[in-house]
């Protein structure tokens, strides 16, 4: 795990609940040390991160979109091997997906594309995830998937489902190639902004509906 801020050391702990061995390592070095601290393996750097991990490997970076992610991925496939994979769990452009997915390919590096959905509460409930890769590589780590993902619970199952395959009710689906994982997550998030912006106005409307700025009419 690269990046070890609000969800991204928190998907490293429920990593690790779920049985998972873990190397973090982030920029600062007491986040590094914290984790540590709590049974995962610290690495100060990416040389010493990729060297403690076995091939092959399987990298998730957990940074703020845009240059920073840009930076760590470039970083990342200077020093991975072929079979190797990265996975971005950030919140990037899924056109950068596809262009960071071909310049990887022609190292033998596998790139895939996670839209992560849990925030602060994704310890305890689960992380519901979108991706987007090579089925291959995805398959791969379906065990890593499965254990951030919220599963069933103890919610009942939709009627008419219970013999369905698939993962969609556990809470992770491969939604198709690279950038399809970001794509859906920029629909998901499309809707949920939408509709707290609608709340919001609703809000709006009823808190002022008595302002005196408010023209009024006379009803006949």
């Amino acid at each position: 795990m690269v990046g070890l801020g609000r969800m991204g050391g928190n998907m490293a702990r429920r990593l690790m609940r779920g049985g998972h061995g873990v190397v973090a390592h982030a920029t600062d070095p007491e986040a590094v040390r914290q984790l540590a601290r709590e049974g995962a393996r610290g690495a100060m750097s990416l040389d010493e991160l990729v060297e403690r991990l076995a091939p092959p490997r399987a990298v998730w970076v957990m940074v703020p979109a845009g240059a920073p992610t840009e930076q760590v991925v470039t970083d990342l496939g200077k020093r991975m091997a072929p079979g190797d994979v990265i996975i971005d769990g950030g919140n990037s452009y899924y056109k950068d997906d596809v262009r960071r997915a071909g310049t990887l390919r022609g190292h033998g590096i596998h790139y895939v594309d996670v839209g992560t959905s849990g925030g602060i509460w994704g310890l305890e409930r689960g992380y519901c995830l979108m991706i987007g890769g090579d089925p291959d590589a995805v398959a791969r780590l379906d065990p890593v998937f499965r254990a951030l993902a919220p599963g069933l619970g103890t919610v009942p199952q939709t009627p008419g489902r219970e013999g369905l395959d698939g993962t969609a009710e556990q809470g992770y689906l491969h939604c198709g190639p690279v950038g399809a994982g970001h794509f859906v997550k920029m629909i998901h998030n499309g809707i949920e902004y939408g509709l707290m912006q609608a709340y919001a106005e609703g809000f709006d409307i009823l808190l002022n509906a008595r302002s005196p700025d408010l023209p009024t009419t006379n009803a006949s």
